[in-house]
């Protein structure tokens, strides 16, 4: 399982996990009943704090994504991928407005916020 943390961004660390948890899922990388790796395993691998792989694996079990059998693991649950992608979209639904917002904020007009949307996306 390939997970990569930014430390640069401002996205905290667990919930840089569980959006790529997420994506591997909907990517079909992870499947039901697939192992994810324990707590003490992730947190070596990516080099951070097994409270906050917990507090990742809590919330992906809380909006079912997982299911942790005590002494056994964590598992991907049945998803609807659909769903999850729906999700996702709202999320960075949200986030767009969030930055449309801090533009207006700014003074920046909104035919300049698409051509920076524009540019971004080129990449």
């Amino acid at each position: 399982m390939k997970i990569i943390i930014n430390t640069s961004l401002m996205v905290p660390i667990y919930e840089q996990v569980v959006d790529q948890i997420k994506t591997l899922i909907r990517n079909g990388v992870l499947k039901e009943n697939d192992n994810l790796p324990s707590v003490r395993t992730l947190s070596k691998e990516l080099k951070i704090s097994a409270l906050t792989v917990k507090k990742a694996y809590d919330l992906l079990e809380s909006e079912g994504f997982t299911i942790t059998v005590h002494g056994k693991g964590t598992y991907v649950a049945a998803t609807n991928t659909e769903l999850l992608l729906e999700e996702q979209k709202k999320e960075l639904e949200a986030d767009l407005e969030q930055a449309i917002q801090k533009g207006r904020r700014c003074g920046i007009s909104d035919e300049d916020i698409r051509d920076l949307f524009e540019l971004i996306l080129e990449g």
